[in-house]
């Protein structure tokens, strides 16, 4: 009977620190949080395992990042460019002119293409029409980041043919 009980009593303490945790992260004493990713070029003309697996960076890609207020005007809007591994992060300030940012409340998507020749949007990774931010992937004091995508462009040859009316 002792040991059902103590094993009740862990059981609500991890719930209940689990709950909090899951929560408390926003709580953090930080003026900004960050989001990162990574920008890749997908190329249909390789064979299956080459395009599914084979993807590579775009260096000089831009991605943007937009937060709406309560009322959905936008409120804050800024951009990076990918690295030469493809990759992005972004800082965005929790606090723009009195008016508190609801992370939940921000878009990330794709901008430009680094590359003359992978250059269409694709929305594999939800690139094209935005990903909204929900919970961050990595939280330590001072540090809250949401890690999106990876955002995939892909060559002119890939597009598909627009059939509709005409």
């Amino acid at each position: 009977m002792e040991r059902c009980s103590i094993l009740a009593l862990l059981s609500a303490a991890v719930l209940i620190m689990s709950c909090l945790g899951v929560e408390g992260w926003s709580s953090y004493n930080t003026e900004v949080f960050q989001v990162g990713g990574k920008v890749m070029c997908q190329d249909c003309s390789k064979d299956w395992n080459q395009w599914a697996h084979g993807a590579v960076p775009i260096q000089g890609s831009k991605v943007a990042v937009t937060c709406m207020d309560a009322r959905a005007r936008v409120v804050y809007h800024t951009s990076d460019l990918a690295d030469a591994e493809g990759e992005f992060d972004l800082s965005v300030t929790k606090n723009v002119d009195g008016i508190e940012i609801d992370p939940e409340h921000c878009t990330v998507r794709l901008v430009s293409s680094g590359s003359a020749t992978c250059n269409l949007m694709t929305d594999f990774g939800g690139g094209k029409s935005g990903v909204s931010l929900h919970r961050p992937t990595q939280v330590y004091p001072g540090v809250i980041k949401y890690t999106v995508g990876p955002f995939y462009f892909t060559t002119p040859q890939c597009d598909l043919p627009d059939n509709g009316p005409q």
